[in-house]
């Protein structure tokens, strides 16, 4: 087998500096977090703000899988919705910067988030045949965990079914007679569909 190789991402050329007015949006104590692409800015974010006497008491990279320990109202520096859409299941606060703005995102569409994720686990617990999805992209291929997950849902008196593929495409879905989806592969894609349950949201 061939070596894999990881080339890092990084955004360049960013230099964003914060007002005062955008920093006094912000708690006096954060977790500020930043996907890869965004370490460096993220880095110059955090002098700023610790200049301006906001406190960051952790600072760390995130996937869109990441589990965090805090209770801390959280800045992320990224793009998108992905990587906070996975925070706001674990923060009753997020921030996020958008065009030198600080945004915080409003609790009614966290409140829907939560609300999805909680269909996706009533159906899976309710469900007889489920589909566990396995990708065959590099990182995030897991058919291992997903062969012991399949065992162990028989053992429940489940119908599991393994489906492999590089590219997930959950318009699929429809064509298969499936009550549950169980993803092993990126944890973003349950994000887009409530029949989607992460396998680390399963119930222990």
């Amino acid at each position: 087998m061939k070596p894999i190789l990881y080339i890092p991402a990084i955004q360049k050329n960013l230099n964003i500096k914060l007002s005062k007015t955008q920093i006094a949006k912000l708690p006096k104590k954060l977790f500020l977090a930043y996907s890869i692409q965004y370490k460096n800015l993220a880095f110059k974010i955090k002098q700023q703000l610790e200049k301006n006497k906001i406190k960051v008491q952790k600072f760390q990279q995130v996937l869109g899988c990441t589990k965090i320990k805090t209770k801390l109202p959280i800045l992320l520096i990224s793009t998108g919705r992905f990587h906070a859409q996975n925070l706001m299941l674990q923060s009753p606060t997020i921030h996020i910067l958008e065009n030198n703005k600080i945004i915080k995102i409003p609790k009614k569409e966290t409140k829907e988030v939560k609300a999805k994720r909680k269909t996706a686990l009533i159906k899976f617990l309710k469900a007889n045949k489920i589909g566990i999805l396995v990708s065959t992209k590099p990182g995030q291929e897991n058919l291992k965990q997903a062969i012991q997950l399949k065992n162990n849902l028989k053992k429940q008196g489940k119908q599991p079914y393994i489906f492999i593929s590089n590219n997930i495409d959950i318009t699929q879905f429809e064509n298969f007679n499936i009550d549950s989806w169980i993803n092993t592969a990126c944890p973003g894609l349950a994000f887009d569909n409530s029949d989607i349950i992460n396998i680390n949201e399963l119930p222990k």
